[in-house]
């Protein structure tokens, strides 16, 4: 088959509600892997298929700028971009390495681990609470419920603010789904900016008050290259690290379930043996990843695969589709296997930009599953699961479980 410009609409939020175009991705890797997309409205973009690009993308910022012009497809009015760009995901070397480099000591996998106990409770507190409602909407009440804990723990957040603040996280990544997004699906209020509004004035609060064991005062008082952060770079900086983590591991938790119950004789080799939680973790970011793609913006003409990319255009790199190439995974890419090894996806992204909380996550996601299974032999689906509208989210906003004791 030959690929055109017009064979397929890859932007179209609505073109996902029934789940990741694997088809379409497929076929891409094998006749277009950088791909033109057109977009309404505005430029559109390359969109980059095969795992190797997407970490030939991820090694160059010199060459493919995450600051320049921001990390998602739709471009940013100037007052928003300028924003934005105190977001650790949105900056380039050096000074994504000065933001970085202060705070990866406590993200360090033994510090993290130091986690498990609490989060172990969290969790137990939160199987307890459903336990003798039966039936639940998963997504929200109870994988929704887990990040906004620990998250609101570590960052020092008052916790009569923890349901607020994942509202303003799920809007943030939401917003092509007006049932999600709210106002900002119709407005230029969004999310981000309540949610950066709110840090605006906890950082003013908390530089009045005496330092705290958690990441806020670690963060107030670092060091970020040129000294300490102001209260503006600190807001978009919390709006970054609650977003991410608040949404996207509620995306893991939910998705991996529903993965799970999808493929049943799986579920019962993690019932049997707990000990393949950790792989399991790996293959549910690896088969459901929580973003379909990040945005970066050429700085300067290059080719790709035989295409010309020009100075100034959009090049997104497409997870999903890396994430089953069949140059990597073979050909069970598109099967979920708890026993896949070794995992080389790349949904915590790669280069300098690996996630940073990626040992938080995958301590979530294990311990997470761990007491899951312990405290339910009944998981069941009831129901259809709904999808978000979103070409950037590949998430669920809907499944109804039945657990029982």
């Amino acid at each position: 088959m030959t690929v055109t410009n017009d064979t397929y609409d890859i932007y179209n939020p609505d073109l996902y509600v029934d789940g990741p175009i694997h088809e379409i991705f497929t076929d891409l890797r094998r006749n277009d892997p950088v791909h033109w997309q057109d977009m309404p409205d505005e430029p559109g973009y390359w969109a980059v298929m095969r795992h190797a690009d997407v970490i030939h993308v991820a090694r160059r910022p010199d060459l493919f700028s995450a600051e320049d012009k921001g990390v998602v497809l739709e471009d940013m009015t100037p007052e928003r971009l300028a924003q934005a760009r105190n977001m650790l995901l949105m900056m380039d070397p050096p000074r994504h390495s000065d933001f970085r480099k202060p705070l990866a000591p406590s993200f360090q996998a033994k510090v993290i681990g130091q986690m498990e106990d609490r989060i172990r409770a969290l969790c137990r507190a939160i199987f307890a609470t459903v336990a003798e409602q039966g039936d639940v909407e998963f997504v929200h009440e109870i994988s929704g419920s887990l990040p906004s804990q620990v998250v609101g723990e570590l960052v020092g957040i008052p916790q009569e603010d923890w349901n607020q603040i994942r509202d303003w996280a799920e809007q943030s990544t939401s917003s092509q789904d007006p049932d999600l997004a709210g106002d900002s699906y119709v407005s230029e209020s969004t999310g981000l900016t309540d949610m950066a509004v709110y840090a605006y004035g906890f950082a003013a609060r908390r530089r009045q008050e005496p330092p705290k064991e958690d990441l806020t005062s670690l963060i107030l008082a670092g060091n970020f290259g040129d000294g300490p952060m102001d209260d503006l770079q600190f807001a978009s900086f919390f709006v970054q690290l609650v977003t991410a983590g608040n949404d996207t591991t509620k995306t893991m938790l939910s998705s991996g379930l529903q993965a799970l119950l999808s493929h049943p004789e799986q579920l019962a080799q993690v019932r049997a043996d707990h000990g393949l939680v950790p792989a399991a973790v790996e293959e549910i970011l690896r088969w459901a990843n929580p973003l379909h793609y990040f945005r970066r913006t050429a700085l300067a003409d290059t080719e790709l695969r035989g295409k010309e990319i020009k100075a100034g255009d959009k090049v997104a790199m497409m997870y999903t589709s890396a994430n089953r190439d069949e140059e990597v995974f073979g050909d069970t890419g598109q099967d979920f296997d708890i026993h896949r090894s070794p995992n080389q996806h790349l949904s915590f992204g790669y280069a300098q930009h690996f996630c940073l909380g990626v040992h938080l996550a995958r301590l979530e996601g294990r311990v997470f599953f761990d007491e899951l299974l312990k405290t339910f032999p009944t998981i069941e689906q009831t129901g259809p699961a709904k999808r978000i509208r979103s070409n950037l989210n590949n998430g669920l906003k809907h499944l109804p479980i039945h657990l029982a004791r």
